[in-house]
């Protein structure tokens, strides 16, 4: 009796683990794939606060929220989105029109996105849509003069 009330609590620990994990329920094999192209990708790197001082260990719960840290240079300042929010308002089309036609400010490589396959753009796109919404939007990009308000990092191009 003991053994089978052993293996029915852990089957509901692993039943609670999957279903309180972000996208798990869903059984679209495009959104692990999406989890793995995001962690693999350094998009945390902008897009989550705290990713590189925490060595990579912040939970994927508060992944890809934006970020107030600004990066400033000839064009003005740019921040990274919260592309949670951004995704719960722009459709998986919209994604991949933006990854074939946008252009943007540095650091933000949307050039490297574009060799991507289709499919792993949009798992890109499933799985943090899947993570929902959390966080507030990052500031508005800020023209070349305009202080920002916030931190931000100063990247300066030198001509050797």
């Amino acid at each position: 009796m003991k053994l089978w009330t052993m293996g029915a609590s852990f089957a509901l620990a692993v039943l609670c683990l999957v279903v309180a994990t972000p996208g798990a329920s869903n059984n679209d094999p495009l959104i692990e794939r999406g989890h793995y192209l995001v962690g693999f990708g350094s998009c945390n790197d902008c897009h989550t606060p705290g990713w590189r001082e925490s060595d990579g260990s912040i939970p994927v719960t508060d992944w890809m929220t934006g970020s107030n840290l600004g990066y400033r240079g000839p064009w003005g300042t740019s921040y990274p989105a919260n592309v949670r929010l951004e995704f719960q308002r722009i459709s998986e089309q919209d994604w991949l029109f933006m990854v074939r036609t946008r252009a943007g400010h540095w650091p933000m490589v949307w050039h490297d996105l574009r060799f991507l396959k289709a499919q792993d753009q949009r798992a890109i796109y499933r799985f943090i849509k899947s993570l929902g919404p959390k966080g507030v939007d990052a500031p508005a990009d800020l023209p070349p003069s305009v202080e920002p308000k916030t931190p931000y990092i100063w990247i300066v191009p030198q001509q050797r």
